[in-house]
This record gives structure tokens, sequence and C-alpha cells, in this order.
């Protein structure tokens, strides 16, 4: 079982305080730092100073950090076009030296879309978009230098691309899907996921879900062996049940919800979660850190949970 830190910069973070958390994570050993990709906060809390983009982030990161995997949970497909997608998830992995993933979804929130002036199609179009920016990236990237590039389609029609630049990392950086759709996100997981990802689920409902996806896979001709299986859940860990009190009132929620919903109590607490969730076959954890100025809460986990796994 792989940890890898996520953070959700919408509710109020700084560049700065991103690129603190993302050191303290890679000299603490955590496979990877990712990020949400949201322009509008949620809940209640001013969200200041303001959205920070997410590939602006991580281009900063790839030259501010040396080791660890960078990554998004999840771009929403309603933010950018697949070919200036692709171009920049393309550069940020040469920046990086091939620490890059592309977590990509349908994008949900409609609210951060009416404030910044973002078309918001209807759900069975941002399915078919999504669709056809997955083709249209990873047509990009697998295209063979001094070859080009087409792509026939209703949204984004691609006509004599150079299908430049290409990523370090060969024949892609790994692409990410997740959710709980039953129908349609099994197939496009199984026709272009490296990852399948299931956010702030029961060990009950992903296992039903991976299993959706396992189907998927095989429907296809596709090894699930192939595929590598995450959850993304919220962290609250504390050396005693003072400190996970502590930690949840910071981020308004209660000890015993986040137990039952979350990665949360001591930690052997959350190494018996962590076991139920590896159980079903999930392979990495992204812990949810949303009080981005508790370093220790990081060096915690990772000397008495991760060193233990």
């Amino acid at each position: 079982m792989e940890l890898r830190i996520f953070t959700e910069p919408q509710q109020g973070a700084s560049y700065d305080q991103l690129l603190t958390v993302a050191r303290c994570a890679e000299d603490a050993g955590y496979g990877a730092f990712f990020r949400s990709d949201h322009y509008l906060m949620m809940g209640d809390v001013s969200g200041e100073p303001g959205p920070t983009d997410a590939w602006t982030t991580l281009a900063g990161l790839a030259r501010d950090t040396s080791r660890i995997r960078l990554g998004t949970l999840m771009t929403a497909a309603t933010f950018r076009l697949p070919g200036p997608l692709a171009i920049t998830v393309a550069q940020v992995d040469q920046m990086s030296g091939g620490r890059v993933e592309l977590g990509i979804g349908t994008g949900w929130y409609a609210e951060e879309h009416s404030a910044y002036g973002i078309p918001f199609p209807p759900l069975a179009e941002r399915f078919d978009r999504l669709e056809e920016q997955l083709a249209v990236i990873t047509g990009l990237w697998s295209t063979p230098t001094g070859e080009r590039f087409d792509h026939d389609g209703r949204y984004y029609p691609v006509r004599d691309s150079p299908a430049l630049p290409k990523p370090v990392q060969q024949p892609r950086p790994p692409i990410l899907l997740g959710g709980t759709g039953p129908k349609r996100t099994p197939r496009l997981a199984a026709r272009y996921a490296d990852e399948f990802n299931l956010p702030f689920a029961s060990v009950p409902d992903t296992a039903a879900q991976f299993d959706r996806v396992r189907a998927a896979c095989v429907e296809i001709g596709r090894d699930p062996a192939e595929m590598v299986w995450s959850n993304a859940l919220v962290l609250c860990c504390g050396r005693d049940d003072a400190e996970v009190a502590r930690r949840a009132a910071a981020i308004g929620r209660e000890p015993d919800e986040l137990r039952a919903n979350g990665l949360a109590g001591t930690p052997a607490e959350v190494l018996d979660t962590i076991g139920r969730y590896a159980e079903i076959g999930s392979e990495r954890l992204y812990l949810q850190v949303l009080d981005l100025s508790d370093l220790e809460h990081l060096e915690l986990v990772a000397s008495e949970v991760m060193a233990k796994l």
C-alpha cells in the first residue's frame, strides 16, 4: 500500500503553502503530492487568498521539488481543451523529469463554472466530451515523432497535428480516472486509465465499483491486473483521542464521523482501516489533508503508519 498526499487548495491556500506541504511530503517519503482542480471554495470558508490553478501549481512544484510525483485529483475536462491540456501536461512532465500524473474527470461543481464563466454542459455531454478528450490526449502523446495526428471528433476535431511536445514518461504519463458511475465510468476506465480511483467511498462500495471496472476490462480483453486501484480518504490521525479530536475540530468535523467515513483515529486504527481497503484490492491511498498548516500530522503518519505498512 502506497500513501500519497492529496490537498484541496480551493479552500484557501497560496502556492507557498502548497510548496511547504509538498516538500514536507517529499522529505517524509510519501509517494506523491496531488491537488484538486477547483476554482471555487466549498462550504463555510472564505477561500482566501483565492484559487490557484492546478497546472500552474504543478509546473512550479516540478521545479521546486526533486523526487515526489505530482498530479491532479481530478482535472475537470470542462476547464481545458484537450490539445492545450496535452501540451501542458507534457511540458510539466518535462519540467519535473517525468514525475507527473494526469487525473481527469467530467467536472461536477456547477457553481465554480458559473463563478468563472466556464460552460457547464449536461452530464451526458460532459461524459461525451471527456471520452473525446481522452482520445485526443492519448492520441497526441502516442503519435510517433515525425508523424501527424488526426481525430475526427464531434467536439474536438484535430487535423494534421505534429503532436508535440512529447512527455518524458513513455508511453505516456499515467492517466487516472475515477468515480462511482456504474456504466460509462467503468468503460472509460477500462479503455484509458492506468489507475482507477474511488474517492470517499466505503469498503463495500469500493469493492462493488472495483468489480464493475474489472468486468469492463475483461469485456475488452484487458487484464485488470494492469490497472492500479486506489482510494482517496480524509485523514485525521492522532497519537491519542485528544489529538484526534483536536485535528477533527480544526477541519470542522467530528471524530466519530471521520472514523466511520475516513482514515481517522490513532495510528493503530488507521492501519486497521488501511488493511480493510487492502483486502479488497486497493493499492494506493490518497490522504486528503485539509489543515495545510499541520505538518506534524504528515510526519506522524509517515513515522507511525507508513513505516509499518
